[in-house]
């Protein structure tokens, strides 16, 4: 069975910074680019990131760009997603997802995600 599990979200002030996980089971991520996206009140998913394969290569909103930085640790099937200078829009449920296996629309399953919250 695929599973994904976010976590590392939590309360963090204007400026501050955050680690967040996704540990990956049943399958390996090094078979696919992984992406990271995130869910504000009221909103549609936004995408935020998205790592190639290796690692090698990865893409940014430009909402997100200069500020976060994804990673990956495919030994440990593992994705992260470094949070830094964050702004009180980046409050959103963050969730990480295989590459093309999204949309805008989608509807991510209840307990899913780790939630950010920006404020002072």
């Amino acid at each position: 069975e695929v599973q994904l599990v976010e976590s590392g979200g939590g309360l963090v002030q204007p400026g501050g910074s955050l680690r967040l996980s996704c540990v990956a089971s049943g399958f390996a991520i090094a078979s696919v680019g992984m992406v990271w996206v995130r869910q504000a009140p009221g909103k549609t998913l936004e995408w935020v990131s998205t790592i190639s394969l290796d690692g090698s290569r990865a893409g940014y909103s430009d909402s997100v760009k200069g500020r976060f930085t994804t990673s990956r640790d495919n030994a440990k099937n593992t994705l992260y997603l470094q949070l830094n200078a964050v702004k009180t829009e980046d409050t959103a449920t963050y969730y990480c997802t295989k590459q093309g296996e999204w949309s805008p629309e989608s509807v991510m399953p209840e307990g899913r995600g780790t939630q950010v919250t920006v404020s002072s």
